[in-house]
């Protein structure tokens, strides 16, 4: 299948790292412009096409300042997201102060990086935003809630948008991650830990098999290029009727009837 992507523009935030690496470099495979931005660009440059940008997604004034750089796009991705650092079962474990943080990341961010290139997008009259959310948004995780409620909040927000921009042949989509080996996954893991006596601790890897093998009903982990596939795939041609969608490549960890 061809995705006929060569030659347009795709803006990353979250470019750094894991499955927002792994997105970033996926387009660079179809012969996009790679524009990364993130919190910390890290070491290792991008594959040739692509470069990354410091910045704060927080801050609407660099999110809007990092748009104006870039100019004409086609395709925006928002990868950023990050936990309380606590395990929050039952939720008073957690004090309301441990929300700001958590949702200023993974929502407010995302409001961000859409008011700062929706309009671009208009103008164009063509292009996608595509937010990276989580099956905990979907099913009420009782690991983390400010995390939870957060990205409960993103989905809406996408839904949302994906109404405000279809009239001017905008798209906008979520793409839901399940069980995959990045550090936000160990985050959850170190948090849980803590909260258990030594004799009970379990070592990364046992705690994640275990979970994979309660929760997934494939019973295996995916990985960031199964997302980096699907990102490509939402921006494509081949998806022209598709918006508003939280797509979930979690294993069939979340179903809807």
């Amino acid at each position: 299948m061809q995705m006929n992507l060569t030659g347009q523009c795709v803006a990353v935030i979250g470019a750094a790292n894991g499955i927002g690496r792994a997105i970033a470099e996926g387009f660079i495979s179809e012969g996009c412009r790679l524009r990364g931005f993130d919190r910390d660009p890290g070491s290792r440059p991008l594959s040739p096409g692509g470069e990354i940008q410091a910045g704060d997604a927080t801050s609407f004034e660099q999110v809007e300042a990092f748009a104006e750089a870039i100019g004409d796009v086609d395709h925006v991705v928002f990868c950023v997201g990050a936990g309380s650092g606590k395990f929050g079962f039952p939720f008073w474990n957690l004090v309301p102060g441990d929300w700001a943080r958590v949702l200023d990341i993974n929502l407010i961010a995302a409001v961000n990086v859409a008011h700062a290139f929706a309009p671009r997008l208009v103008l164009r009259r063509r292009g996608t935003l595509l937010f990276l959310v989580s099956v905990a948004g979907q099913i009420g995780s009782q690991t983390d809630p400010p995390y939870s409620a957060a990205k409960a909040g993103l989905i809406n927000f996408m839904q949302c948008a994906a109404r405000d921009l279809a009239p001017h042949g905008v798209r906008a989509n979520a793409l839901s991650p399940g069980m995959v080996r990045t550090d936000l996954n160990q985050s959850v893991w170190a948090a849980g830990q803590k909260m258990l006596p030594e004799s009970a601790r379990q070592d990364y890897a046992t705690w994640a098999e275990e979970k994979i093998r309660k929760v997934s009903p494939l019973g295996r982990w995916q990985t960031p290029e199964e997302y980096a596939a699907m990102a490509v795939f939402l921006a494509s041609d081949h998806a022209m009727n598709i918006t508003g969608q939280t797509i979930n490549i979690d294993g069939g960890q979340v179903m809807h009837a």
